[in-house]
């Protein structure tokens, strides 16, 4: 599994996405079929108004699965730990 971390205060948070996937695809097409998650850092930063406009604007991103982390505050990591744990434990590595 790849982990593509994204500030969740970017201004374009797809923008950054593609971005990393063209430097990925530049670097190893083969690690393009890698399951990918998507983890927001910085979520510590945003209010649950701004939070909610991110997730609203990600309704139509090339990727589905996406968490908010906070190293600052511990927001997410378990989670973050949680699904990178089970991809890594389920496919075979």
């Amino acid at each position: 599994m790849l982990l593509f971390m994204i500030p969740s205060d970017t201004e374009d948070i797809i923008k950054e996405y593609e971005v990393l996937l063209n430097e990925l695809k530049l670097y190893n097409p083969e690690l393009l079929d890698k399951p990918r998650l998507v983890a927001l850092s910085k979520c510590d930063l945003i209010d649950e108004e701004i939070q909610g406009w991110i997730e609203d604007g990600l309704k139509e991103a090339p990727f589905k699965e996406y968490l908010f982390i906070s190293a600052a505050t511990g927001e997410g990591i378990i989670e973050l730990k949680d699904k990178l744990w089970q991809q890594l434990t389920h496919s075979g590595y």
